[in-house]
């Protein structure tokens, strides 16, 4: 997986990942990067501005790197805790939103995210840069189907709590305490039909202003601080 990005790096080296090949532009200047680099023996290329170019879009501060790809945790791995609360990814298809996500999730103490195997984002190097190193403290899993990890979630005691702005309940009115997993919807279709059925409470954030809905990641803030209060 490539990566890009000055803290990505950072991030990278301090959590000992494998780097299969790091590529620095000529006027790279982190003596900190450089020492870590040099510290565990991480050969290194360093390339004109003229070649370096084409790394332009990724906004990459002078330095990319390929490394090994983001390992995904178990179910199993984190549903088996008391009081255990998860967060569900309905087909989420924006790397930003994924990355800011879980970046709440690793501040809030979640206990673990699920996203579905296809039709959804996954990690890459946006999401990594994205969540400013919270992506190695986060366990996820990536699942085949939803609807089944959902009643496997329920047989393991799990409370399923859903987001969508009709037929819904103030989000303040739930008692999140116990197990409980929060749905976030994807961007633009929100939760589909058959995991809305699956849920046990399906909750809104009130809109009081002429915007009738909050960006993914935003609602995603909002909805998981107030399932955390009950662990308080």
């Amino acid at each position: 997986m490539l990566v890009y990005g000055r803290n990505v790096a950072k991030e990278v080296l301090n959590n000992n990942k494998k780097v299969y090949k790091v590529t620095i532009k000529e006027d790279f200047d982190d003596k900190n990067i450089i020492s870590l680099l040099e510290k565990k023996n991480i050969s290194y290329e360093v390339m004109n501005k003229k070649d370096f170019s084409r790394f332009d879009k990724y906004s990459s501060q002078g330095i990319i790197m390929d490394i090994e790809d983001f390992r995904y945790s178990e179910l199993a791995d984190f549903i088996d805790e008391d009081d255990s609360k998860v967060v569900i990814l309905d087909h989420l298809e924006d790397t930003h939103n994924l990355g800011a996500i879980i970046r709440t999730c690793e501040a809030a103490g979640i206990n673990g995210i699920i996203i579905p195997k296809d039709r959804s984002v996954s990690v890459n190097a946006t999401v990594m840069k994205t969540s400013a190193g919270a992506l190695e403290n986060v366990k996820i899993a990536m699942v085949t189907n939803l609807n089944q990890t959902i009643k496997k979630l329920k047989d393991n005691g799990f409370w399923i709590v859903g987001t969508a702005m009709e037929n819904s309940i103030d989000y303040r009115e739930i008692n999140y305490s116990g197990k409980t997993a929060l749905v976030i919807g994807s961007e633009g279709f929100g939760m589909s039909k058959s995991i809305q059925e699956s849920c046990d409470f399906v909750a809104k954030i009130p809109m009081y202003g002429k915007i009738n809905s909050l960006n993914a990641s935003v609602a995603a803030g909002i909805m998981i601080y107030e399932m955390i209060r009950s662990k308080k």
